[in-house]
């Protein structure tokens, strides 16, 4: 969808952590020493941030890998290897949304649309339209949530939203993550957004009643199935155009 939207005109830049299954030779990873640097605090600890980036020559399209070595730096993506949820999951997510708005910054690109995939990236609606409200970077961009049906059972640590409080938010903002599961972490992405996809046919149906309840867009599943990806590209290029000013 990136490529596709790239090649329709957009400006798209690409941001994902760096995990330890990224081959960094293969890949042609270099480090962004002028956004490098940066240090994120949480659960009380500085985390540091390495920048780095990658092209997608086809299509000139950048991907920035945001690297930490002690929350992304494993070759598992969210599991142990018993397929246990691991326990500082929350922490990677706070680390990942809150590292990637300050990265964005630091390029001084203002983008028209953010768009959010997975859970990983689920506290970035909720930054941006709060803790990052009054940033010009950000003032007019809107945001869109694409909604899996990747971590719905599982339950992140009891006090995810403490350590998820920052500058701007208050805890009414937080109480959905009172009970930390991956349901209420999906909600919290939709409350806060503009726009939302259904990316996956197994999506809660809880989720998508809230986000019917809270009145916020929603595009439905769209299959991809062979030789129907111009079709699929073009119902997301559609629903983009709405937030466009």
């Amino acid at each position: 969808m990136p490529q596709a939207a790239q090649e329709n005109g957009m400006e798209i830049r690409a941001f994902m952590p760096k995990y330890g299954i990224v081959n960094e030779r293969r890949n042609q990873l270099h480090e962004v020493i002028r956004l490098s640097g940066m240090n994120i605090v949480v659960s009380d600890v500085d985390r540091p941030l390495v920048i780095k980036v990658a092209s997608v020559a086809s299509v000139r399209m950048q991907v920035y890998f945001i690297e930490n070595e002690d929350y992304f730096n494993r070759k598992a993506l969210y599991t142990n290897e018993e397929g246990h949820f691991f326990d500082d999951n929350d922490e990677r997510a706070i680390l990942f949304a809150r590292g990637t708005l300050e990265t964005v910054k630091k390029l001084r690109w203002q983008p028209n649309i953010v768009h959010c995939n997975g859970w990983i990236a689920s506290l970035v609606p909720l930054y941006l339209k709060k803790h990052f409200k009054n940033d010009p970077i950000f003032t007019d961009c809107k945001i869109i949530v694409s909604l899996y049906d990747e971590i719905n059972k599982e339950r992140f640590s009891n006090d995810f939203a403490k350590k998820a409080m920052v500058s701007g938010l208050k805890a009414p903002d937080l109480e959905l993550l009172n009970t930390p599961t991956g349901i209420n972490l999906a909600k919290l992405a939709v409350r806060y957004s503009d726009g939302v996809i259904a990316a996956s046919k197994g999506i809660s149906k809880e989720v998508v009643d809230f986000a019917a309840k809270e009145k916020i867009p929603l595009l439905p599943y769209t299959e991809i199935t062979e030789g129907a990806q111009a079709a699929y590209t073009a119902k997301y290029l559609k629903f983009y155009s709405k937030f466009l000013k």
